[in-house]
């Protein structure tokens, strides 16, 4: 009998934390494909499930941040929706690649189109929306977008409260994108080892080479007399038997 209630009650805090978990990951989230490393370009996903039982997502509209603006984003296209990327103005131009950027993306909107029985993010559904973003910053950790979410029957979610270090996660956590460590290019790397090289490690190669092309020329000379006087003796050997043959 004890046995089963305990496992009655393991069974029912199994059920609960499952519930609960679900609960709490199903809003929406920002993940790159691979990795989004800091002064780089990376593609990520804003991924939206539905969290209602009888209305369906027709809009999603992301704000970019604006402490660390970005001047390139481009929307992958998503069939049955309609985007509008919104720039604005900014404040202090960015510098990238040697140009001057006096504007940024401040907003991404994904509104949904077709027909009502197939129409936007359905009831147990959920659907990613991929941007390619950068120049991403070198000087931050994270970056936190915030979104708000429509169903087709008007209720608005706001996904906009910022995670406080120690707390609690938020009832409405807006999505937050994590940023690695800046990784150097192979080629680049290469570049730069190959521009580092003084004067005296070129003349050590060109010596190194000198020394490699006249051993090789010093060999081939030897083996050319070797074989030289291989067949000055293969032809005296063969006159003395052919003067031994006449006289005989």
């Amino acid at each position: 009998m004890n046995v089963s209630r305990i496992a009655l009650v393991g069974g029912v805090a199994a059920s609960t934390v499952l519930i609960l978990a679900g609960t709490a990951s199903a809003h929406v989230s920002v993940q790159p494909q691979g990795e989004a490393a800091k002064g780089g370009y990376a593609t990520i996903n804003f991924k939206v499930p539905n969290e209602r039982d009888d209305s369906s997502t027709t809009k999603l509209e992301v704000d970019f941040p604006t402490d660390h603006p970005l001047a390139s984003v481009m929307p992958q296209p998503v069939p049955g929706w309609k985007i509008v990327v919104t720039k604005s103005k900014l404040a202090k131009p960015l510098e990238i690649h040697g140009n001057k950027i006096d504007e940024a993306v401040s907003k991404v909107t994904w509104s949904a189109e077709g027909s009502k029985n197939d129409l936007g993010i359905r009831p147990g559904q959920f659907q990613q929306f991929p941007l390619s973003v950068g120049q991403l910053p070198e000087d931050a950790d994270q970056l936190v977008f915030k979104a708000i979410q429509t169903y087709d029957n008007k209720d608005v979610v706001r996904w906009i409260e910022e995670q406080k270090d120690g707390a609690e996660e938020p009832e409405s956590p807006a999505p937050v994108l994590k940023l690695t460590a800046a990784t150097t290019d192979e080629h680049g790397a290469a570049a730069d080892k190959a521009g580092a090289a003084g004067p005296d490690q070129k003349k050590d190669e060109h010596t190194e080479a000198s020394s490699a092309s006249s051993s090789s020329s010093d060999t081939t000379a030897r083996v050319l007399g070797i074989v030289g006087i291989l067949i000055g003796a293969a032809g005296v050997a063969f006159g003395v038997l052919a003067g031994r043959r006449r006289t005989a």
